[in-house]
């Protein structure tokens, strides 16, 4: 458990799907996430074996979701921090702590409104990712 200021991040601590989706709808990435979904949500949950949460108090501010090796790379699936709690390095220092619990760099694709984020974060572009598209594999 890490305290700043007023938030507290916490390693591995359950959230539930009500309170991640809420989380995801007070960010930008309620857009981009099955949150009319519940049971996905929860898939997506249950299969993240690092998860790394900022809390005020009962308030989930931020969540980092991600799949990690432990050895190599960990990839994040979602940052998400609520509008009204952004600019207070919360994304930063859960950035930071998923780094530390996974001892390992991390990877991730940027939602297009975060672009321009993880430069300041220190993190580095990477030329060659790949996703498939709705097509599938040809």
């Amino acid at each position: 458990m890490r305290v700043h200021p007023t938030i507290t991040y916490l390693t591995g601590f359950p959230v539930s799907v009500d309170q991640y989706v809420e989380l995801l709808n007070s960010s930008t990435l309620g857009q981009r996430r099955p949150v009319d979904e519940p049971p996905l949500i929860a898939s997506m949950l249950r299969n993240s074996n690092l998860l790394v949460t900022a809390w005020h108090g009962p308030l989930l501010a931020g969540a980092a979701r991600c799949m990690s090796d432990f050895a190599h790379a960990t990839y994040c699936a979602d940052l998400a921090v609520r509008l009204d709690y952004q600019h207070r390095g919360i994304g930063k220092q859960l950035l930071r702590e998923v780094l530390r619990a996974g001892g390992c760099r991390i990877v991730l694709l940027a939602a297009p409104k975060a672009i321009g984020y993880y430069p300041k974060t220190g993190m580095e572009l990477h030329p060659s990712a790949w996703i498939t598209t709705d097509k599938g594999i040809i």
